[in-house]
């Protein structure tokens, strides 16, 4: 099985010495995304608008790994706090309307630069590497 590195400028950069994703037997891998501005190194204000952002960002590294929300099979939410699954779960769902993948959500206790929100995904390949 060969195992590829994604890399993208859309996306925020790893924080750390982790990939943005793997591509490895039909599969991408997306690390966790955190609502970092590629542009800015900022982060958006409030659950809702951090979760969008992390879900763009999630977005950009499927596609730079041959992916996209749609192939999405599994999901992993990260919540500083479990109050805010409301407005969370509802930007979510924007992203996936119809067959949402399957999902697990968590409250921690704290995440990479105090975000709010973080999001992990796996998806299927839909295009060839």
């Amino acid at each position: 099985m060969t195992k590829h590195t994604i890399r993208t400028e859309k996306a925020a950069p790893a924080v750390g010495p982790y990939a943005q994703g793997i591509r490895a037997g039909g599969l991408v891998f997306a690390s966790g995304q955190l609502p970092i501005d590629p542009a800015t190194g900022a982060f958006p204000e409030g659950v809702e608008a951090q979760t969008r952002r992390s879900l763009a960002n999630l977005a950009a590294v499927l596609e730079a790994g041959g992916a996209n929300l749609a192939s999405v099979v599994k999901t992993t939410v990260f919540l500083k706090d479990m109050n805010e699954f409301a407005a969370m779960n509802a930007v979510y769902a924007e992203h996936f309307p119809g067959e949402a993948p399957a999902r697990s959500t968590v409250e921690v206790a704290r995440l990479p630069r105090d975000a709010r929100v973080e999001i992990e995904a796996i998806a299927l390949a839909t295009e060839a590497a």
